[in-house]
């Protein structure tokens, strides 16, 4: 179902979904008071969501479309402002899947081929019918999973490390947002140093570096250039940017560039796990949440053949398998944990537990 007040960005969003022959939009909607009647007469498995509509609002409508169909995947569909931002920061901590930064117009819509990919590549995933191998575009690449149906080999788990790290990095995409609010409200005692990416635009990692700011009680900084890592400090790697982290004479220091995508992301994981790495001379603990791809996978690598560990997110409280199970698959992992005891094992290896 597709929800927007638009009647030309319905058509664009309804036409960008339907271009993929396993995505059919059965129903629209001008509003959320229309989309909640249409809604107990059509069940869907996915709605694209708007935010600012007359009559009742995206942010309004979300707790009722769980109610009518708590099994139903909504994806917040918003403009690249602050405010809008922050509404779909808000909207998945009540529930929302996922957000996808809308381009303003049906003509940008069309145009934008990266828009498209994501678009169909997050409807499809959320709905449960990720993309068959063959058509994937390299945005999308996912390692693919074993046939349910086989006899399942456990996965092989690395020893936990012998020595304590003395920094954190983390790395999330797809249904990361939620995953970075669960994991911070149990950090609020780690005194140690914690950098984050998580795959988001511009305005967006403004948005969430305020809200795990208000969970964690202390700062969650949007990185500058050439910031001066704090012994406690948390940062988040701003949209559009790669983060890097370097020791100095004096301590460590943020940096950031604008140079090439890697695994076709900016910011990407695989820079900061490397460099952070270096940078604390091994005595790094990697965290891989959930997310789409394979970004983080070179990077958690190189910490472990640096001496390093990896905890990964377990498939079941994953939105999307990709990331974490590429380090699971590849034997990179200490511990694959689910979403609620992630925290805790970082407070046992920083020592407050």
């Amino acid at each position: 179902m597709v929800v927007d007040d638009s009647s030309v960005i319905r058509g664009a969003l309804t036409r960008i979904c339907e271009s993929d022959p396993g995505i059919l939009v059965v129903a629209s909607a001008v509003n959320g008071y229309a989309a909640l009647s249409s809604l107990k007469r059509t069940p869907v498995d996915v709605v694209i969501l708007d935010i600012e509509m007359p009559v009742m609002d995206g942010l309004t409508a979300l707790p009722e479309i769980l109610k009518i169909a708590p099994k139903t995947k909504v994806l917040m569909a918003s403009t690249l402002t602050l405010r809008n931002a922050e509404i779909s920061l808000k909207a998945m901590s009540l529930g929302a899947s996922d957000y996808i930064p809308k381009p303003s117009t049906a003509q940008e819509v069309q145009n934008l081929d990266s828009f498209q990919r994501e678009l169909v590549t997050k409807v499809r995933i959320l709905a449960g019918r990720p993309l068959p191998r063959s058509e994937r575009t390299p945005t999308a690449a996912t390692p693919p999973r074993k046939d349910p149906s086989a006899p399942s080999t456990p996965l092989k788990l690395r020893p936990l490390p012998s020595r304590l790290p003395t920094a954190f990095v983390i790395g999330s995409s797809t249904g990361g947002p939620q995953a970075l609010m669960e994991v911070m409200r149990g950090l609020k005692d780690v005194l140690k140093p914690i950098f984050i990416t998580q795959h988001m635009p511009p305005k967006f990692t403004t948005a969430l570096a305020k809200h795990l700011t208000n969970i964690l009680g202390r700062d969650v900084h949007e990185a500058s250039h050439g910031q001066i890592v704090e012994p406690n400090g948390v940062y988040l790697a701003p949209g559009d940017f790669h983060m890097r982290v370097e020791r100095t004479t004096s301590g460590h220091r943020v940096l950031l560039d604008q140079g090439p995508k890697e695994n076709f992301c900016r910011p990407s994981v695989d820079p900061l796990f490397k460099s952070a790495c270096d940078a604390y001379a091994g005595q790094v603990m990697a965290v891989m949440l959930t997310g789409m791809g394979s970004d983080g996978l070179n990077g958690s690598r190189y910490i472990i053949d640096r001496g390093g560990a990896l905890i990964a997110q377990d498939e079941a409280t994953s939105v999307v398998w990709g990331m974490p199970g590429a380090v699971s698959e590849a034997g990179l992992a200490s511990a694959i944990l689910p979403l609620n005891k992630i925290a805790e094992t970082i407070c046992t290896f920083a020592g407050k537990r």
